[in-house]
């Protein structure tokens, strides 16, 4: 088969959805059909190594905002497929499969996967993303199926009443992870002990893009910790780092979260494998399903994540870890004081994790599933 898929950002970009993309052009590949990327040439990256283990052509666009793009030159590729794979949102992505298929009549099948609803758009976003909003619908009665990680968060999303009316439509592919890349290090059970400083982990992008993920309320949590026997390592890079970094300074425990930047892909196991705890915690449904949770579930880490659509149905609350309530930093802070407190529920919980990621979320599973939906087509 001949499969495009057409996406707002991806690697090198450290990006959700990008990931998710090469993750399904590695999967596509191994298949043995042939895929291409087509994504906007920002150009402001320059590192292309991805591009050596799968196609990509970055087009440049005519009229681009944040990470949306119109590039209306991808018209004259798109009927040389036989499935196009759109990664929903995407302003100015979308509008061109949109008139590939109704106005062209191309006769690709299509597969829409859908990451997230968009919210909190400056004005000048609103209007651009306007023609997008307008051919929505009709773009999704197009779709052949459309594709999440989380019908719970697809009930729940701006489509909940197109999903009540063609639930024949809709798949859910959950995210796999490679359990052999991300592992414990003895389920992290021996490395935990009552007397031992506990590691907590936050693992995302901090720019204004992501300002959902609550990197504030994180702060305050920490901040109200009764233990002193804490730190937190924050992974990431963005806009917003010299913000969180005077938030840790207000709060006075600067000196016990670790801005550790951008971390090579290679180097981020290990880092998992040092962590004691994991958090996500996310304050908008911006936040759809959390890749970083399977990552750390797969590492043998306890979770807490924000009781979001989507988030809250990775991992079952009480068991692998704990859902918090959105934004509310008291909350949090009571949730990392059970686990960190009890070394008997830290090492529950890890040895959970990793079970979970291991029986619903291995890589090879999703994969497969994933595949079984082209060959439908």
């Amino acid at each position: 088969m001949r499969i495009a898929q057409i996406v707002c950002v991806f690697p090198p970009y450290k990006s959700g959805i990008g990931n998710v993309a090469y993750n399904f052009s590695q999967v596509i590949k191994k298949n043995g059909d042939e895929i291409i990327t087509f994504t906007p040439d920002y150009g402001k990256q320059n590192n292309y190594s991805f591009e050596e283990k799968t196609s990509v052509k970055r087009l440049k666009p005519w009229l681009k905002y944040g990470n949306g793009a119109f590039s209306p030159q991808l018209l004259l590729h798109l009927n040389k497929f036989e499935i196009v794979i759109l990664h929903y949102p995407f302003f100015g992505g979308a509008e061109i499969v949109w008139l590939a298929k109704k106005v062209l009549n191309y006769r690709f099948k299509l597969i829409i996967h859908y990451h997230m609803d968009v919210f909190k758009l400056p004005f000048l976003a609103k209007s651009l993303g306007l023609p997008a909003e307008l051919i929505k619908l009709s773009l999704f009665k197009m779709a052949d199926k459309v594709t999440c990680a989380s019908l719970d968060y697809l009930k729940n999303s701006s489509l909940a009443e197109f999903y009540q009316k063609n639930r024949d439509k809709f798949i859910e592919i959950p995210f796999g992870v490679d359990t052999k890349k991300f592992r414990p290090n003895n389920y992290n059970c021996d490395l935990n002990s009552d007397n031992k400083i506990k590691s907590i982990l936050f693992v995302g992008s901090l720019d204004r893009a992501h300002y959902f993920k609550g990197i504030e309320v994180l702060l305050k949590a920490v901040s109200g910790l009764r233990t002193k026997d804490w730190r937190l390592t924050i992974i990431g890079e963005g806009d917003l780092k010299p913000d969180y970094q005077k938030m840790a300074k207000q709060l006075k425990v600067e000196n016990k979260v670790n801005f550790l930047g951008k971390i090579e892909d290679k180097e981020l196991p290990l880092i998992y494998r040092r962590a004691d705890l994991f958090i996500l915690p996310s304050t908008t449904r911006e936040e759809a399903f959390g890749l970083v949770l399977l990552e750390a579930m797969a590492s043998g880490l306890p979770l807490i994540a924000s009781d979001l659509p989507g988030v809250r149905s990775v991992f079952i609350d009480g068991v692998q870890g704990f859902l918090a309530r959105p934004g509310d930093a008291r909350d949090l802070q009571n949730k990392i004081e059970k686990i960190i407190s009890n070394s008997n529920l830290l090492k529950k919980m890890s040895r959970n994790s990793r079970k979970l990621a291991e029986t619903k979320y291995k890589a090879e599973i999703i994969e497969k599933n994933f595949l079984s939906i082209l060959n439908g087509l």
